[in-house]
């Protein structure tokens, strides 16, 4: 029955390092906050028809 245990354990070892990574992704996605990146906004010279713009920015003051 080693071989039962032993099997157990890596199976709960690596379940717990899966819960573990998931925690900490979870925890930086909510706690981060990414800088401000210059873009080209919808209308203003240089945006290119077809060209991908930000929807909406993030950051605070900025104009939508």
């Amino acid at each position: 029955m080693t071989t039962r245990w032993t099997i157990g354990l890596l199976v709960g070892a690596g379940l717990l390092v899966l819960a573990g990574a998931n925690t900490h992704l979870v925890w930086v996605a909510v706690t981060s906050q990414p800088d401000c990146v210059d873009h080209v906004k919808r209308g203003e010279q240089g945006a290119r028809s077809g060209s991908f713009t930000a929807a909406r920015s993030a950051c605070s003051g900025a104009k939508t």
